[in-house]
């Protein structure tokens, strides 16, 4: 198994305010540690208007994160296309695939949460539009060196070409949060790569990369495990107690998510609300325990099909340190299974 770190960093620390920035700066501290210690990615989310300072210029810091670096792959987990000119994104993007010299994986999605819709004024049920046209645009824009024009319903270029061009043929890798069968389908028609949910237990998972899987294969498209990244909640505790304890703050955390997240009047508007419903849920498949036990759980995920986990560390770089030391190397002694083996695109 590969394990990512998955963060929603905040401009403010522990003590210092976020006109201080201090936040990001240990985040960025906290991924060069990550990458020391053998993880293979850093995704961060874009928010906007929560009042949490949480990381609005996703890009922008991942550019800081590529001047640190040298092998971690840089990932959006996700930049909501809805929000952003399709063009002016596209050479964002291509800049900071050049910088990092080919690392950007390119997490897309239409967002969900109600209060980041309406502070844009962009009305949600423009979010599937918005996002089809988007992609359209930005994969025009990163394959095609000749001028084009664009007509669209959101959008109007005239003669344009974007500059520059990514470092990677024939773009960065796009990956697409997906749970549902119609949306994982399309994911594998376009070919992207899925980011799957932190919720779902291993047997949800299992059947929603077999579908994957299976969609991929009906293209003609090749399936490799690594295109499959799960985003998990993760504390390497010392014994029980201190993980009960550590989970039931994770829960406090994922309410202020569910409460963003709902449509006035308390209706569904997120993924997350599927889950949240039902006490428990949100914590049931959490990473939170001690390390033989977040081993045999780790376990249950690759027997499931998961190679690759995104995990939100709680606890900062001796979380990481932990995890690292008494955790991935009895994962890495367990025999590589498939097509996990060998030949692993160096782009995902």
């Amino acid at each position: 198994m590969q394990f990512g770190i998955f963060g929603s960093a905040q401009a403010h620390s522990n003590d210092l305010g976020p006109e201080t920035g201090q936040g990001f700066r240990d985040y960025l501290d906290y991924a060069v540690e990550a990458e020391a210690l053998g993880f293979k990615s850093s995704f961060l989310v874009e928010h906007h208007f929560t009042g949490w300072n949480q990381v609005s210029a996703t890009l922008m810091l991942q550019t800081a994160l590529a001047m640190r670096t040298t092998s971690l792959r840089l990932g959006t987990a996700v930049i909501v296309l809805p929000w952003h000119n399709p063009v002016l994104l596209a050479e964002q993007a291509a800049t900071l695939d050049l910088i990092s010299g080919g690392r950007l994986d390119f997490g897309i999605g239409r967002g969900y949460r109600h209060n980041e819709f309406a502070g844009f004024c962009i009305p949600m049920d423009e979010a599937d539009g918005r996002f089809e046209e988007s992609i359209e645009v930005m994969t025009k824009a990163f394959t095609s060196r000749s001028r084009f024009s664009h007509r669209g319903k959101f959008w109007q270029f005239d003669d344009i070409v974007i500059e520059p061009p990514p470092s990677q043929t024939p773009h960065p890798p796009f990956w697409v949060a997906a749970g549902s069968e119609p949306s994982i389908r399309r994911v594998a028609r376009r070919g992207f790569n899925l980011i799957l949910d932190q919720y779902a237990s291993p047997e949800q998972l299992r059947q929603r990369i077999a579908i994957y899987r299976s969609e991929l294969q009906a293209q003609s498209k090749e399936f490799h495990p690594m295109r499959v990244a799960v985003a998990r909640q993760c504390y390497v505790a010392h014994d029980k107690a201190e993980a009960a304890a550590a989970l039931k703050r994770a829960a406090e955390y994922t309410q202020r998510t569910v409460d963003v997240s709902r449509l006035p009047g308390g209706t569904a508007g997120s993924h997350v609300l599927s889950y949240a419903n039902t006490p428990g849920a949100t914590e049931a498949n959490a990473l939170y325990d001690t390390p033989a036990e977040i081993c045999a759980k780790l376990e249950a995920h690759r027997d499931a099909g998961v190679e690759y986990i995104l995990l939100t560390m709680h606890g900062g770089k001796e979380q990481l340190r932990r995890f690292a030391s008494e955790i991935m190397p009895r994962l890495s002694a367990l025999p590589a299974r498939g097509a996990a083996a060998t030949n692993v695109p160096a782009s995902i």
